[in-house]
Order: C-alpha cells, then sequence, then structure tokens
C-alpha cells in the first residue's frame, strides 16, 4: 500500500537549511532549549505515532523506541538551523540516533516530517515503563539544566566532554556530598 506522503512543513520551517525537529523529554522545557540553542525556536504539540517514551535506569532523560500501537506527546521545534541541528545532535551523543519520522500536530492533526533522537539500543536492558515530563520537572530540571549549562560551556573548549561524559561527572558530583561524612 503506498503512502501518500506528507505535506510541507510549515512555513516557519520551509526556509532553506531550516529544520523540524520533535522532542519528548528534557527538550520540551524552554530552560533547556535556551541553553543549548541559545533561543527558543517555535514549537507546537505533537504526537509520534507507533514509539514508547520509556524511562532508563540510572538516568534522568528518556528514550523512545518504535511500539507498534503506542504513542509518545511531545513537541515539535521549528525553525532549527544547520548549526543548531549539529548542537543537538552533540548534546544527544551516541546514546542517540537522529531519525527522521512523521509526526501529527495536535492542534490541527496535520502530519509532517520531523527529525527525532531515537535510543540507539533497542535492546537495552535498562529501559522501563513510561518517563513523565511533570515529574521530571519537579524533581530533576534545576540539577539537569545546570548539567546542560555544563555541557554547553565545555562544548566551546577545545577538549570538549561527550554530553554523556558531562552527565556522568555532574551526576557523580551531585552524588558526592550525599555519601560524604564529616570526622569529628
Amino acid at each position: 500500500m503506498a503512502m501518500t506522503p506528507p505535506p510541507p512543513a510549515p512555513a516557519a520551517a520551509a526556509k532553506a537549511g531550516a529544520h523540524s525537529v520533535f522532542v519528548y523529554g528534557s527538550l520540551m522545557a524552554d530552560e533547556v532549549v535556551r541553553a543549548i540553542l541559545k533561543r527558543v525556536p517555535p514549537a507546537a504539540p505533537a504526537i509520534l505515532p507507533n514509539y514508547h517514551r520509556f524511562n532508563i535506569k540510572g538516568r534522568i532523560y528518556p528514550a523512545i523506541l518504535p511500539v507498534e500501537s503506542k504513542k509518545v506527546a511531545g513537541m515539535v521545534v521549528m525553525g532549527v538551523t544547520d548549526e543548531e541541528l549539529q548542537v543537538l545532535d552533540a548534546f544527544e551523543d551516541v546514546e542517540y540516533t537522529r531519525t527522521r519520522v512523521e509526526i501529527s500536530l495536535t492542534d490541527s492533526s496535520e502530519k509532517m516530517l520531523a527529525d527525532t533522537y531515537v535510543w540507539s539500543d533497542a535492546q537495552d536492558p535498562d529501559l522501563y515503563g513510561e518517563w513523565d515530563f511533570e515529574e521530571w520537572k519537579r524533581l530533576h530540571m534545576k540539577d539537569f539544566l545546570a548539567m546542560t549549562n555544563g555541557f554547553m560551556h565545555g562544548l566551546e573548549q577545545p577538549e570538549a566532554k561527550t554530553r554523556v561524559e558531562t552527565y556522568q561527572s555532574f551526576m557523580q558530583q551531585q552524588e558526592q556530598p550525599a555519601s560524604e561524612t564529616r570526622e569529628s
């Protein structure tokens, strides 16, 4: 059965070099997008069909993988430049693979193509349950934003750390004060 091609992207993203990116985790927070892209591009609520958003054991950010009959609610960020897409690639690091998907805009049901970041290890035993954005905002956004700002600062350095290295280092520093005891 032949599929008809989706309609063209909205005008805001139609200019040369502009991309639409479906986000479903920490990048749904304007503060995180601003820290990474130095601006907040136009965005709209969207649905990605036949995918599921998982928690990842030991991580505070989610992963998506194809799962028949499931759907992921997120946002489509529009008008992302080529340079900004490269920054997002660096931020998502090796844990994710940028993939072109068809999404539906929540407000109009208009279908469009967008890039998104799919978890690279489809057999990962650390994936479980369903990740919750509101819970993440309440419990983890402040620390995640601090880590993101550190990553972006490091990205400008000659020997930049990967986002995964930055995240692991940041989380170890966060856990250290709780495990240290003072000797009297």
